[in-house]
């Protein structure tokens, strides 16, 4: 790749990285209808229990970053259908069943982790690159997020169709933990100034910049892919809260090739073939932090696996099936995933988290607006 036009992929590719899960509903793009105003908006409070802190002006920085995000989408959308601004290209939606283990420590027995219960879901398998029309095989960040359904309580968004939300991608941190920075950072890729988008990586830092360079790989199949929440998880309430990590992967090790000429949408592919011949398994894991040392805020640094192991507490079945169908693919499009479809129990933590919830919020209603659609939290492909 050209070195003059590196910083603009990195810019698009870290933006993608935050806004994993954004809503999408995908509509005829018919004239935009006036979209009643939100209810009071409360940014997130921190735990200080759980060493949580705000940073200065975190609030409204976070505002400001999703006006930005807002009038890229406006511009970029003006004339078209308005995609996911991120993800937007998915591998597929696929039913699953997500089966708790039948025993749990009693420090992990806390939510929608029910010992022995089982739970029907959706997942969504996605790039990152906010280029939907992007090659598989082009260097990117996968994201696999998991939608518990019939969760039978309300999530912390206050729902009336209640879920539970896991949103991960193939990289155990994230390159930011600064709002300030990342505002920073927003405002130099989405500049018109080509100078502006050189100082990304200043932007960034060396430690930010080399993250997001490893956070594009290649996979062969998105079911045999490791991923990660990344960000910090409550787990509890009351005085047995804890901060944790989640993670998936596949139940087996084997991990096939990459084809030697692989066509544009080879991981679609992969996909489609795998469950149209077999079930599917994977194994969802939770990391309780064992250190204070661990910072909830601070999401560029890795828990390290020998110092804070991951444990299995679900078995994710992928069954056998057909998903890529016309009326399947539109459901997915339509499907919205955010961190905040949570229990209380799993309240998500760290100043990444606090701002998904404000630019979600924010992106997600302008993009209905845009594609004159209606929110909708359906569990149903027949609904759609």
């Amino acid at each position: 790749m050209p070195n003059s036009t590196r910083p603009m992929r990195l810019g698009l590719l870290f933006h993608a990285i935050l806004l994993t899960g954004i809503t999408a509903n995908v509509e005829a793009n018919t004239p935009p209808v006036m979209l009643t105003s939100p209810k009071d908006f409360i940014y997130p409070d921190v735990d200080l229990g759980l060493s949580e802190s705000l940073y200065p002006n975190e609030a409204t920085t976070a505002k400001e970053i999703a006006n930005i995000i807002e009038m890229t989408i406006r511009k970029q959308y003006a004339t078209d259908i308005a995609l996911r601004d991120a993800h937007p290209k998915a591998h597929g939606c696929v039913r699953a069943e997500f089966k708790i283990n039948e025993t749990l420590p009693q420090n992990m027995a806390y939510g929608v982790f029910i010992p022995g219960k089982t739970y029907q879901a959706w997942i969504r398998f996605s790039n990152g690159s906010s280029n939907a029309k992007q090659a598989d095989i082009k260097k990117d960040a996968r994201g696999m997020a998991i939608k518990l359904l019939a969760v039978p309580e309300k999530n912390l968004l206050d729902e009336p169709a209640a879920t539970q939300d896991f949103i991960m991608i193939n990289h155990p941190v994230f390159f930011a933990n600064d709002p300030a920075r990342y505002l920073s950072f927003m405002q130099d890729i989405n500049s018109d100034r080509f100078l502006k988008k050189l100082h990304v990586p200043f932007a960034l830092g060396a430690k930010g910049t080399w993250i997001a360079l490893n956070t594009r790989n290649k996979i062969s199949n998105p079911l045999q892919t490791r991923y990660w929440s990344m960000v910090p998880y409550q787990l509890g309430v009351g005085t047995h809260r804890q901060a944790v990590k989640y993670s998936a992967r596949a139940c087996s090790s084997v991990v096939s090739p990459i084809p030697a000429t692989p066509q544009k949408d080879f991981l679609r592919a992969a996909l489609r073939t795998t469950l149209q011949d077999r079930d599917a398994c994977m194994e969802f894991l939770v990391q309780p932090r064992t250190s204070s040392s661990m910072s909830v805020e601070d999401s560029m640094t890795e828990w390290k696996e020998d110092q804070a192991p991951f444990y299995k507490v679900a078995t994710i079945r992928i069954p056998q099936q057909v998903f890529d169908t016309t009326e399947q693919n539109k459901f997915c499009e339509n499907l919205s995933f955010t961190p905040w479809h949570a229990l209380a129990e799993h309240k998500p933590l760290g100043a990444i988290n606090r701002m998904r919830k404000v630019i979600y919020d924010q992106i997600s209603r302008v993009r209905h607006e845009m594609n004159s659609a209606k929110q909708t939290n359906s569990n149903n492909v027949e609904d759609q």
